[in-house]
């Protein structure tokens, strides 16, 4: 498996922000050098990579004269605003010393769940990357809601490794590797490779760091790892100082081993980038359809819809019990819903319009959870 990681092709690297930075905010160059030559140099054998990178809030506290981390959305998204700029200058400062030249793509949900916008996240990261470029991802911190955001980058690095159909997710941290416990106790042991949850089994997980410019923690990366490798990409967990080697195929941090073949990458983004909006309750006959025979779901099917959303939105679709089934991109609006109810498409279209022979979610749009 590390064989593997050496000669993976295209490789998604993310880096926290404790790893860029310095606890009071502020970039440290040195970090980002280092960071970037480990990254050159894979570029170099002809390799692809794509990094996501966090660190634009934190970059942008200095410059506001912010000492820690804010709280509130409006000050975070001011200060990624600042930061953002002050972070993708100083990569393409260092990737020009190698020759490189990088793009910014910045993502919400909303841009990778709506069949055009994912379409076009592909195509601009597809593109970036057969021009030679080193695309640099991170949210959409300026203007991302409550409502649209991913939560953490770590997260978010494993969703665009399924996006690009990466070989490796490299995910780098101020941690070594994933180990049994706290790594500063003498009696706590390194795990080398993780197969499965099994693997996990009686292991302490921690948060956050101490630095306090970051989101993520620990419990974060396990997270991502096991969503990377449920698409079937292995994983590599260490600390940014070892990316070198990790690169290399050297048994440093911890290696997540790929669980199965890749689903759909759209719909994989569907089930685990979305947050439900609503939910539309199924009688019997129709969860049989969906989860049994994967047919879209038709109004006659829906005995109850709960919660607020428009068309496009992502929803649960919940069983007799409540309990979700699937989740899919809905065709109608919450308020039209009550009134299309129990109705066939051909009924529904006789008495309302050709418009409104139309599945509620289609079987395309569709992910079983």
């Amino acid at each position: 498996m590390r064989d593997a990681v050496a000669a993976a092709r295209r490789v998604v690297v993310k880096i926290g922000s404790s790893s860029l930075t310095t606890a009071t905010g502020g970039l440290a160059d040195e970090r980002v050098d280092a960071l970037v030559d480990s990254l050159g140099g894979l570029a170099a054998q002809g390799r692809e990579v794509v990094l996501v990178s966090s660190g634009a809030i934190a970059a942008g506290l200095v410059p506001l004269g912010l000492t820690r981390r804010p709280r509130d959305l409006a000050t975070q998204q001011a200060a990624a605003s600042v930061g953002q700029g002050l972070l993708i200058g100083r990569y393409a400062a260092s990737f020009a010393r190698h020759g490189l030249t990088v793009g910014q793509v910045l993502l919400t949900v909303d841009d990778v769940t709506r069949r055009a916008h994912y379409r076009n996240a592909y195509r601009t990261l597809r593109k970036l990357l057969d021009l030679h470029a080193v695309p640099i991802v991170n949210e959409n911190d300026t203007v991302a809601t409550d409502e649209i955001r991913f939560g953490d980058n770590d997260r978010l690095a494993a969703l665009v490794a399924a996006l690009v159909h990466a070989d490796l997710l490299v995910l780098l941290s101020d941690v070594d590797a994933l180990w049994t416990g706290d790594p500063a106790r003498p009696q706590s042991t390194r795990i080398a490779e993780v197969r499965g949850d099994e693997d996990l089994a009686g292991i302490t997980i921690g948060g956050a760091g101490r630095s306090g410019v970051g989101t993520g923690g620990m419990v974060t990366k396990v997270e991502a790892a096991r969503i990377a490798t449920g698409f079937g990409i292995p994983v590599v967990l260490t600390s940014a100082d070892l990316a070198g080697p990790v690169l290399a195929g050297e048994p440093v941090g911890t290696l997540f081993h790929p669980q199965r073949q890749r689903p759909t990458a759209r719909l994989f983004w569907l089930a685990h980038a979305t947050s439900p909006r609503g939910r539309l309750h199924l009688d019997p006959g129709a969860v049989a359809a969906v989860v049994g025979r994967r047919k879209s779901l038709l109004p006659a099917g829906i005995t109850a819809v709960d919660g607020t959303f428009t068309a496009g939105d992502p929803v649960d679709l919940v069983d007799t019990a409540g309990a979700p089934v699937a989740r899919g991109l809905v065709n109608y609006d919450a308020v039209e819903l009550p009134g299309l109810l129990g109705r066939s498409t051909s009924e529904l279209a006789a008495a309302l319009g050709p418009a409104y022979e139309r599945e509620v979610v289609h079987r395309d749009d569709l992910v079983l959870l």
